[in-house]
């Protein structure tokens, strides 16, 4: 966990703590003053009382739409991003990336994904990792993965809790999606050729010879968990760089955004498009939610499927949004 990320969040906590601590105070006198049949007050300690209780009746609502609302509340952006290795005439090479499902045994947004995506005809689906939470999740996150496959070729590689605590599990296993680990796959879209090439948490050694490996005449797409890598990839040879982990801070706070990434970057690449020199790195925000002890809630970091469109070097760049 990075440090300032650390102190952003115990400074919050420390905020949340003391309104309610001023919450509870005011209830108590509020209580005494009916008790004793004393109801006069000074007009500053109406208002005092006004303001604490209103945060704190914010802060409840917050939380519950945390918990009920956001985390089945799903968001698609579309990006579109320009190379000259797509071929003209031939139309966009379509992306679909998702990533972070932390599938647990309850069903959350995993049955309806197969859905949304096949909206957006992708000629690629990719995963970039934490498949799930625990072990009783992998039934949801394979059939999941097993709908998105048939839909178009699907990649994926494994996030820090795969490679963590799910190293032995076989994780993709009669889903049909090819899980890359140093290897790279071509394909063929319309006349493009896309090489893809992807690592697991914990095998970045290989990196180096991956990018040796990369042909500056096809598309170069590379898959790994963390945004980590962009600054050693940039002007290395890949073209786009499909990235997850930060969960768009998960919990962030509107007009600032996440309070912690877990990035080295910090809050440098939390979530969505950049360019980096002659890279491309988007880092989607994730679907599921943060395993273990962490409060199974979202806010103002809806779960996201990102659509990139790319295209002939000619188009100009667009980039939208719209909710699901």
């Amino acid at each position: 966990m990075e440090t300032r990320g650390t102190y952003r969040i115990l400074v919050f906590l420390i905020f949340v703590g003391t309104v309610y601590v001023l919450a509870a105070s005011v209830i108590v006198r509020h209580l005494l003053a009916r008790w004793h049949n004393n109801t006069s007050r000074s007009r500053p300690g109406i208002w005092y009382s006004r303001i604490i209780l209103t945060l704190a009746a914010a802060g409840v609502l917050c939380g519950l739409y945390g918990y009920f609302v956001e985390p089945y509340w799903p968001e698609i952006t579309h990006v579109q991003i320009k190379s000259t290795k797509v071929q003209r005439g031939s139309g966009p090479v379509r992306v679909a990336l998702i990533s972070d499902l932390h599938s647990d045994p309850k069903v959350r947004l995993e049955n309806r994904l197969p859905t949304i995506i096949e909206k957006e005809k992708p000629d690629l689906i990719v995963f970039t990792g934490d498949c799930v939470n625990s072990v009783d999740g992998v039934p949801v996150f394979k059939q999941c993965m097993s709908q998105l496959s048939k839909l178009a070729p699907t990649f994926g590689v494994r996030g820090n809790w795969d490679t963590a605590y799910w190293r032995a599990q076989d994780l993709f296993g009669d889903t049909g999606v090819r899980e890359l680990d140093g290897q790279g796959v071509d394909i063929d879209i319309r006349g493009t050729l896309v090489s893809i090439n992807g690592f697991a948490v914990g095998h970045e050694a290989g990196i180096t010879e991956a990018l040796d490996r990369m042909r500056p005449t096809t598309f170069n797409l590379f898959l790994y968990h963390y945004p980590d890598e962009i600054e050693t990839l940039a002007d290395h040879g890949v073209d786009l760089y499909c990235a997850g982990h930060t969960h768009g801070g998960q919990i962030a706070l509107p007009w600032y955004g996440a309070l912690i990434t877990l990035s080295k970057f910090d809050k440098k690449y939390e979530s969505g498009l950049y360019r980096v020199l002659d890279t491309f790195l988007y880092v989607n925000r994730g679907i599921g939610m943060e395993g273990g002890r962490a409060p199974r809630v979202r806010f103002c970091a809806r779960p996201e499927v990102t659509v990139i469109d790319i295209v002939s070097a000619e188009k100009p760049l667009k980039t939208a949004a719209s909710a699901q």
